[in-house]
This record gives C-alpha cells, structure tokens and sequence, in this order.
C-alpha cells in the first residue's frame, strides 16, 4: 500500500465536517525549527502502521533523528502483543518518531515508552484539558462517566542499531457508537475542551521534545531529570492489586509498589516476595 499524501486533492478528506483534515503547512511551522529536535513532519492520508513505515524509512536511509509521520487513518496499527489499532479516519491522533539517543546508555532506553508517556499526558492535559492517567507500562487512560477507559497507547520498536521508533495512538474524537471495544474511550467523551488535533499533536510533540532533551542531557537518568518522579506521579497501576501476565505463560498478582530505575514495574505478593516485572500484560484487579 503506498501512503497518499495528506495535501492531495481528494473530496473524502471533508466527509466528516466534524474531522477536518491535519494541516501540515501549520503543524511543519510550529515543529521544525533550528536546533530543535523534529527536523521532518510528513502527514499522509491513509497507510498501514506509521511504526511500520518510519521504521523501513529509517532502514533505507530515508529518515533521521526527529522525522515525525502522521497519518490521517492507520488500517493495521499495532499495539503490545501485535494487537490491533483502527478508528474512523481523522479521529485521533496516530504518528510515529524516529529517535536516536547514541550518547545514551541502551540500558536505560526501556524509559523511553515511560517518557513517551509522561510526555503525551502533559501534552493532553494542557491542550484539551483531560487528565490522563498512564497504566503500566504504554497505555493512557481517561475517566469516562467514572469509569476508567483506555484512551491511547503507546509502541517502541528498534529501528538498526541506534534508533527507536515510537508510535502513539490517542482517541480523539470517537463517539460512543464508534468505540472498538466497551472498555475504549476518547477524549471527547472524557469531556475534552478542544478535539482539534492541529494543536494537540503540537502540543504533544513540544512536550516529548521537552522531556526527551531532559532525559538526554541527564544521560538517560530517569531519576535525575524527573522522570522517574513525574512518571510514578502520573501512574495509575502503582498502589493497586494487578495480575501481570508474563511471557511463557507465567502470571504473577501483587501490588504494585514501584517503577524501579530501570522502569520496571516492583510487584509485593502475598509470598513476601518484590518481583520486577520488565515486559508483560498488567491487568488491573481493583481500584487503588
């Protein structure tokens, strides 16, 4: 499938008046300025997986440190587990950014899905005016009737040796009739003041540059730039009874006492045993 550019003439981009279409022209001057951290911003209309494609960019040489792309609508975005992410196109916000913090220990690169997501909530908050709470390790989370949903996640691939590629995806706009699963939410129905995605995605964007120049002045220290701190702040798994379901088919319940120095997440079980869990499936048992 061959991405169509977002500025090609194409009478579906207004179907919804409701969705207007990204303007890239706006978005490239607001982002893309000297000495700053995003040096390309590319929308297209309609594409597979922007993990996908900004990692077979950066691949073939095509893509450097701080190419962003963003695509209208995602027809196989993937999610942990290789679960599946699809919306109504122009219902949210779903991009890609090639990162490559070679002066930074591999070792601590496992927080850089952590401050994605520190990142995408400051961005959120202060732009539309949700709370946005993150679950362990990549999901975003919004109080929809007072209930907790799943607004958003998060996916960090390998791109070569000295890059990642992280993936974002936010339920902007989606009505309830539109939800994928009961548990999803949006920013919209989280009582949203604005689902104009021009200065969401800008503000996200802004607020990941931010953080990711912390993190790598500090040399990857989460605890140093405040990482560590906001991410624990922001977290809804810690102080709750979840089950983690881990590879090999092993699960593991506790509370969730920690985020460690290396992001993991410190389960205490009724064993008396703190077990780090470092890749898995969190479910959440009961409230905090």
């Amino acid at each position: 499938m061959t991405p169509r550019d977002a500025s090609e003439p194409n009478g579906s981009r207004w179907s919804d008046l409701d969705r207007p279409p990204l303007n890239i022209t706006a978005l490239r001057r607001g982002l893309v300025r000297q000495g700053g951290l995003w040096s390309k911003v590319d929308v297209v209309q309609r594409t597979g997986s922007t993990n996908s494609d900004l990692v077979a960019r950066a691949a073939k040489g095509e893509a450097a440190e701080g190419a962003v792309l963003v695509a209208e609508e995602q027809t196989a975005g993937r999610g942990r587990l290789d679960r599946q992410w699809t919306a109504p196109p122009r219902s949210g916000l779903f991009f890609s950014v090639l990162l490559a913090p070679s002066e930074v220990p591999v070792a601590r690169w496992g927080w850089l899905p952590l401050l994605t997501g520190v990142a995408v909530a400051t961005g959120l908050s202060r732009a539309a005016g949700v709370d946005t709470a993150l679950k362990w390790p990549n999901d975003l989370l919004v109080t929809v009737r007072g209930a907790e949903r799943k607004a958003g996640g998060i996916l960090a691939e390998r791109a070569g040796d000295d890059g990642v590629v992280i993936g974002v995806g936010v339920n902007v706009s989606l009505r309830d009739d539109e939800l994928p699963v009961p548990t999803a939410g949006s920013l919209a129905l989280a009582g949203a003041v604005s689902t104009d995605r021009d200065p969401l995605l800008r503000g996200v964007l802004r607020s990941l540059e931010d953080w990711y120049g912390k993190w790598r002045a500090a040399d990857g220290d989460a605890g140093i730039c405040g990482l560590h701190e906001a991410y624990a702040a922001g977290c809804a798994t810690l102080g709750r009874v979840v089950r983690a379901e881990l590879p090999g088919d092993r699960a593991v319940v506790g509370e969730a006492v920690a985020v460690d120095g290396d992001g993991r997440l410190v389960l205490a079980t009724a064993e008396g045993v703190q077990e780090p869990v470092g890749a898995g499936d969190i479910v959440h048992l009961r409230p905090a």
